[in-house]
């Protein structure tokens, strides 16, 4: 119990799997190096349900939410001052280990993710590292401010490949993070984009966002891309998907010697997998985890010139209390349903 002198706020606490309380608890106080941001809005993921429902294991009782955005209360400095809007960075790093030595912050052998292994956002106050928000500007407005920390995501991947102007990229999965992915392959001066996913209201929206050809998945789509380049195959694959058969599509629609960028994330431990394409085409494959503070000021700058849209992938806003809702309509999937956004009143 808190006492009456404790400072209260609303939160959303998991309490144990699959059990939300919107509840009183404790106002964090924010430590040294620390500031304290209102939270005003925040995304839901995938990663959100899973921590829910119980399949990525966590400590009880815990507040969740990674993607936030909100206003400063307290503890700036002379970089951004109280009242600031600002996103907030989940990820947390040691600072000390071979990893973070190497800037290899997000691999932080002690690292930890804000609503997973420390108390999150979906409440109304949190403390965070001073070091971790970032000053949003005007063009950039509140309900959209979450999708940045996906975004950087998808920027931190693409660093890690090379996309030359006039390179044909095929983007497999068409969800939020897929579509921030066309729309990165475009600004680096890929030609043609191609969006495939099963879902024909997906692929529209990624034609709006710039994709020059969209194809429905599966064999179709392996064979569309061959058709759309030329019989060679696409130079640079993205699965975003994460699932063990559109993997083995996309290392189908790859040319030889192209890069296969695995970002979606797959928990598969056994299967079947064409591993004689991988050694017969020569494929360069990397993968990506999470974001680094680096990417943040870059999406932040690319989202503010208008370069990257985030308002058409927001489908859904509901108040901060109700999660479990928004939980549910994750479960029940729905192919005209992208971004679920969280806001407090």
């Amino acid at each position: 119990m808190c006492s009456q002198t404790t400072a209260l706020m609303k939160a959303t606490v998991l309490r144990s799997r699959n059990v939300l309380e919107f509840q009183d608890v404790a106002r964090p106080e924010p430590g040294p190096g620390q500031v304290l941001v209102r939270i005003t809005h925040g995304g839901i993921c995938g990663t959100d349900l899973k921590i829910c429902e119980g399949s990525i294991s966590v400590r009880y009782p815990l507040i969740p939410g990674h993607e936030l955005a909100g206003t400063l209360v307290s503890g700036g400095d002379e970089r951004i001052r109280p009242g600031a809007r600002v996103v907030v960075d989940p990820v947390l790093y040691c600072g000390a280990c071979s990893c973070c030595r190497a800037d290899l912050t997000n691999l932080c052998v002690q690292g930890m993710l804000l609503g997973r292994d420390r108390d999150g956002g979906f409440a109304e106050f949190i403390a965070v590292p001073r070091s971790h928000v970032y000053a949003l500007p005007e063009s950039i407005q509140n309900v959209e401010a979450p999708l940045i920390q996906v975004f950087t995501t998808c920027l931190h991947a693409q660093r890690r490949i090379e996309i030359f102007p006039g390179q044909s990229v095929a983007v497999v999965g068409l969800g939020v993070t897929a579509q921030a992915h066309v729309q990165l392959a475009k600004l680096r001066g890929a030609h043609p984009v191609i969006g495939i996913t099963r879902s024909a209201w997906k692929r529209r929206l990624a034609e709006q966002l710039g994709a020059d050809v969209t194809l429905p998945s599966g064999p179709e789509g392996v064979r569309g891309v061959l058709d759309a380049t030329g019989g060679r195959g696409a130079d640079v694959v993205i699965e975003s998907t994460g699932h063990l058969p559109v993997v083995t599509d996309a290392i189908s629609m790859a040319k030889p010697g192209a890069s296969l960028l695995l970002f979606g994330i797959t928990t598969a431990d056994a299967g079947a997998f064409p591993f004689y394409q991988l050694y017969f085409k020569e494929l360069k494959v990397v993968n990506a985890r999470a974001a680094k503070g680096e990417d943040f000021e870059p999406c932040i700058d690319l989202i503010a010139r208008g370069a990257l849209k985030l308002k058409p992938l927001i489908t859904h806003v509901l108040p901060m209390a109700e999660l479990g809702r928004a939980l549910e309509m994750l479960r029940a999937g729905n192919d005209e349903r992208m971004k679920i956004i969280l806001e407090n009143d």
